[in-house]
């Protein structure tokens, strides 16, 4: 038996889309069930995310603690950011986002997880990259607006980070998969060297 997840996709008798926002929309489908029957599924279409988890030559993870409305908290996330930019490659909009949020670079770049972070409500895909060789980036610091102005930045040990994720403490998905795959990693045969390499092919977003 192969554990993997394969794509299908059931016939759509109906499709409207009642809102349009700035970045994403609401889609309504009405969908052929097993059987004949039709049910409506309404969600959010997205153009899709991508993340970095930051590890340092310390074992430490670049952090950032950002006001969340939605969820009514500040919440310590990873860097991260849309795949707003019509056919930009993930990896390219992965620098930005390290350099925008964190005003840093990296040398060494891997795909850690591929994931969707809420298939029954939204279309929305994320990548994880791990970056290591981490430095500073010269010169003024990407000027940031709105939440982003309030936002804090920490190097926080892998260790931490997991122990505040099984304690009920962290709840960023992009950071809570992205420590837990880092530690799964770390432990299985090659190490963080036998993670995909950062231009692996990634079907939910190509390019």
């Amino acid at each position: 038996m192969t554990v993997e997840d394969m794509p299908e996709s059931w016939e759509v008798v109906l499709s409207r889309t009642p809102f349009r926002g700035a970045k994403t929309a609401v889609r309504s489908d009405d969908v052929v069930m097993p059987g004949g029957s039709t049910a409506r599924r309404d969600y959010q279409v997205h153009p899709g995310s991508v993340a970095v988890l930051a590890l340092d030559d310390e074992g430490r993870v670049l952090v950032l603690r950002q006001y969340r409305h939605p969820v009514r908290h500040k919440l310590w996330e990873i860097p991260a950011g849309l795949l707003d930019v019509p056919g930009e490659n993930p990896l390219l909009a992965a620098q930005r986002e390290l350099y925008e949020e964190a005003h840093a670079k990296a040398e060494d770049w891997r795909v850690l997880v591929d994931l969707y972070p809420s298939p029954g409500g939204s279309d929305e895909a994320v990548r994880v990259f791990l970056a290591r060789g981490l430095a500073s980036v010269e010169g003024e610091r990407y000027a940031v607006t709105d939440e982003e102005a309030d936002m804090t930045l920490e190097s926080v040990p892998v260790a931490e980070l997991v122990r505040g994720v099984l304690a009920g403490e962290l709840h960023n998905t992009c950071l809570v998969t992205g420590v837990l795959a880092l530690q799964a990693a770390q432990a299985q045969a090659g190490g963080l060297d036998a993670l995909r390499p950062a231009d692996a092919d990634w079907p939910a977003r190509p390019y």
